[in-house]
């Protein structure tokens, strides 16, 4: 599984680059457009050429980095897969009720987050110490809120609600409850 910093850094380029290459088109074809003259009109294929182009361009990125998303194959086969570790963690009033107060567990397990809220749509994300996301998804309340993660490299995270849930929601986090080892 590809790190999802690693992730974040190429796509962060790729955008850059498709981004700046509209506005350099936009602004090319802005200028164009209202200069005065004769040859200051952009002739329809000109244009369509580049719409066609940008098009292509931004389709490839998006099939490109389809498969650079590090949870991607783990999502799509999750029915298929056994956790070798699982957490059922709860969530109410503002607060994460954890099984224990650290979460260990190996570098290569696949683990199961379970997280079920009794009262209000909450997030849950994994978060590095510099404040970097790993991964996040929604809990909602009457509904299953399963993730599976494949952790590839020891660490520490923390645990933050990731959903806007009231005032008291910016206080949910739980610090360096995550701990990944080489082995227990």
């Amino acid at each position: 599984m590809v790190d999802s910093s690693i992730v974040l850094t190429g796509q962060t380029l790729a955008y850059t680059f498709y981004c700046s290459v509209i506005i350099l088109l936009m602004i090319w074809f802005g200028v164009k457009v209202t200069a005065k003259g004769k040859s200051t009109k952009v002739k329809p294929g000109v244009f369509y050429a580049f719409v066609i182009f940008l098009t292509v361009l931004g389709v490839s990125l998006h099939i490109i980095t389809y498969n650079t998303i590090p949870w991607t194959p783990i999502d799509v086969k999750m029915k298929t897969i056994t956790a070798d570790r699982t957490f059922e963690i709860g969530v109410e009033n503002h607060e994460f009720k954890l099984p224990s107060e650290k979460l260990k567990m190996e570098v290569g397990e696949i683990v199961k987050f379970s997280v079920t809220s009794n009262d209000l749509t909450y997030g849950f994300g994994l978060f590095r110490k510099d404040n970097s996301m790993v991964m996040q998804m929604q809990v909602v309340p009457g509904h299953k809120n399963d993730i599976l993660w494949k952790f590839t490299k020891p660490g520490v995270y923390s645990i933050r609600s990731t959903e806007y849930s009231g005032p008291k929601g910016i206080a949910m986090i739980e610090k360096d409850v995550v701990v990944v080892v080489e082995s227990l």
